[in-house]
């Protein structure tokens, strides 16, 4: 099973962990992840207001249950997105691209 962990650019920049926000499956259907998925991207909308153009985007951080190595991160493409728009999916070996002019 995996956690979803709600977070912004700046802090996915300083480094994540899961903390009690994170939002677990149900189970570990697709429907349940997908579920969870957009449960911490809404939760992650809720840190946006006041951070600077190009770094308000919803950003979730996956984790395994019970682990603190990042397993893949999903993204909004640009600032602002709508709440329904589905979020990119970014492996971790991507993530200085993601995260280009942040630090």
């Amino acid at each position: 099973m995996r956690r979803y962990q709600p977070t912004t650019l700046p802090d996915l920049a300083a480094g994540v962990v899961p903390d009690d926000d994170a939002v677990s499956a149900e189970s570990e259907s697709e429907e349940d992840e997908y579920a969870a998925l957009m449960t911490a991207a809404d939760l992650s909308a809720e840190r946006l207001p006041g951070l600077p153009d190009g770094q308000r985007r919803r950003v979730v951080v996956v984790f395994d249950v019970g682990g603190s190595q990042m397993l893949a991160v999903h993204a909004d493409t640009g600032d602002d997105a709508s709440p329904e728009d589905d979020l990119a999916w970014y492996a971790t070996q991507e993530l200085d691209s993601l995260l280009d002019g942040i630090v």
